[in-house]
């Protein structure tokens, strides 16, 4: 087996909670009481367009919450969902570990939006460790579009079999893997710890 040299993780599932899942989306129904089907009708027709950065966060909730008068404001909304976006501090602290023992670049491979993926960059401090970003809204293409994979190959400027990818979706971990990717799919730190270090990635 090729030495692992590049690790590509998402972050939504593995280094974080999800940006803005069904469930931030239904208790953003509860607490600013709109309509949470009508809002996901719209969610679904518009969401994978501003995840490929054709649309603004303002836009794309124009579009499924501001589309009629609201007793709460843009702003507000927004920073709700902003505080909905946690850091697993276990996991990132495992990628800090494994950078510093091992010598590998990070990169993060995500779909996200611009506005989502910068707020969460800083407050989950992925810039001490993440040495690139592959994210949805920048290179407009999301998974499981293989070709953000193929993107990532290259700026890394590796072979597959030299990358293991953390992520907690199982399709995305099997489009990684058909092609020659080493996919993990991310359950907890504790079988992530296991199985990076089966792949030579061990820590203390």
């Amino acid at each position: 087996m090729a030495k692992i040299t590049t690790l590509f993780t998402d972050i939504g599932g593995v280094l974080g909670t999800n940006g803005w899942d069904t469930a931030a989306r239904r208790r953003a129904a509860e607490k600013f009481e709109f309509d949470c089907d009508e809002s996901n009708r719209r969610h679904s027709l518009t969401f994978d367009t501003f995840e490929v950065g054709k649309l603004s966060f303002d836009e794309y909730l124009k579009r499924t919450i501001f589309y009629q008068p609201r007793s709460f404001s843009l702003d507000e909304f927004k920073q709700f969902i902003f505080e909905q976006s946690q850091p697993f501090a276990e996991t990132i602290e495992l990628l800090k570990q494994i950078r510093r023992r091992h010598n590998v670049k990070i990169a993060v491979v995500s779909n996200e939006g611009r506005e989502l993926n910068e707020y969460r960059v800083v407050k989950f401090g992925l810039k001490e460790f993440v040495d690139f970003f592959i994210v949805s809204s920048l290179v407009h293409f999301r998974k499981p579009d293989v070709d953000i994979f193929r993107l990532a190959l290259d700026v890394a400027q590796v072979k597959p079999d030299e990358v293991v990818y953390l992520e907690d979706r199982p399709m995305f971990v099997e489009v990684a893997s058909g092609l020659g990717i080493h996919g993990i799919r991310h359950v907890d730190v504790h079988t992530t710890r296991a199985a990076l270090s089966q792949l030579g990635l061990g820590v203390d």
